[in-house]
């Protein structure tokens, strides 16, 4: 392992042991958690000390593990925290850990569906009054459901894979015909994702009281987006082209369980929600996510994931509400994460307001949309259990470029 005894603030130390997908030059992709700046190798792991889950940590994703259900994610995580519970373990386990710069990371799950959702009022508002400015800044259902739309989930990417900027129709120039090129709108968009654990039948629903037990884990993701795009196309259906093109995530799954020191009171939602979207304090959580946006080595804006209008189990039960059913691997983002104040907001849609008022960076540059070459990368952490430490969560990053690299 690189490095001995580490103190508990470290990022990605025994408090938060997130999974992902690696593989060697050598070697085919498998399970493994990221324990500070190594790769802990699960399935070694578990071969040399018998554990019957060996076959399953050799899988090329995280779906068979997830596919055990919640008693089999507490016995996985238990069993791997008491791996690394103190620095003997540690030493131990040197043996089946390989250091982080010398694997690729893959996409951590197979992604069966993707919904985004739209779940912070400021950044729905702020949209509102730069998009539609003649109309009232919320549509009239959104305090009463969490809106959201479906999305593709064959682009969703890992971290690290470059973004090619996106084609599509424009506003209309002066003969009143579309324009059709590279979107010059390109934007961003710092949201959470959750990874879907455990299924359900088509036709049945999954209650705010139940919504845990299909929560595996969170990601960071960026919901890439072409403003100008999404600008012409939207009304009447939603985002289509300009957000399909690409989402990006981080490589590192953060088991829920682990965030259980960042939970708080969801703030007070009015006018009161419907029957099937309420419940108690258990159930309407929210979580105390410390995020950040920076681009080319700047940081432009930390949004704080408190701040969101709806609560995680909301989003579910809404998806589900009408019947629709559940997969392992399912992912639901939580739309942009924006508090009320600038250097809050998750988009750059904000922080420039649409380009009008670029953001100032070191060295007298300004930014208003993403230039072919720009770099943007999300993290975030949350409070660990203990009080003491922080649950790391995964980052993402992402390249623009004007085509995809030769391979």
């Amino acid at each position: 392992m690189s490095g001995s005894a580490t103190p508990a603030y470290r990022a990605f130390g025994p408090e938060t042991l997130p999974y992902g997908v690696f593989s060697l030059p050598d070697s085919e992709p498998r399970i493994g958690v990221r324990l500070y700046d190594d790769v802990l190798d699960l399935c070694s792991a578990a071969r040399r000390l018998g554990h019957p889950d060996a076959h399953v940590f050799a899988q090329p994703s995280l779906n068979a593990l997830m596919d055990q259900g919640p008693t089999g994610w507490r016995e996985t995580r238990a069993w791997v925290r008491s791996l690394v519970a103190d620095d003997s373990g540690v030493v131990d386990m040197a043996q089946h850990c390989v250091p982080l710069d010398g694997v690729t990371l893959h996409l951590p799950f197979a992604v069966a569906d993707y919904v985004d959702f739209y779940a912070s009022e400021s950044h729905a508002s702020n949209v509102g009054m730069i998009f539609r400015p003649d109309s009232p800044a919320l549509p009239r259902s959104w305090k009463h459901l969490p809106i959201g739309y479906h999305g593709r989930a064959g682009t969703v990417v890992v971290s690290g894979t470059e973004i090619v900027r996106p084609s599509g129709q424009r506003h209309p120039g002066d003969d009143d015909r579309p324009l059709f090129g590279p979107s010059t709108k390109l934007d961003i968009e710092c949201e959470v994702g959750f990874v879907v654990g455990r299924g359900s039948d088509l036709g049945s629903k999954v209650g705010v009281a139940d919504a845990r037990r299909h929560l595996f884990g969170v990601v960071l993701l960026n919901d890439w987006s072409a403003r100008d795009i999404q600008a012409w196309e939207y009304v009447p259906l939603g985002p289509f082209l300009g957000k399909s093109f690409a989402t990006s995530i981080s490589a590192w799954v953060v088991p829920f369980e682990a965030l259980s020191g960042a939970e708080l009171p969801l703030p007070r939602q009015d006018p009161a929600v419907l029957p099937y979207l309420d419940g108690n304090d258990h159930d309407l959580f929210g979580l105390d996510l410390h995020l950040s946006i920076i681009v080319n080595g700047h940081e432009i804006s930390h949004p704080e994931f408190r701040d969101m209008y709806w609560s995680p189990s909301q989003l579910l039960a809404h998806l589900t509400v009408n019947g629709a059913s559940l997969r392992v691997g399912d992912l639901f983002a939580s739309g942009t994460v924006s508090g009320a104040e600038p250097g809050t907001f998750g988009s750059l849609l904000e922080l420039s307001w649409n380009g009008t008022r670029p953001i100032s960076l070191d060295g007298g540059t300004e930014l208003g949309f993403l230039a072919d070459g720009d770099v943007v990368t999300l993290t975030g952490w949350a409070q660990a259990p203990d009080g003491r430490g922080r649950i790391t969560l995964g980052d993402v990053t992402g390249r623009v470029v004007t085509r995809p690299s030769a391979t």
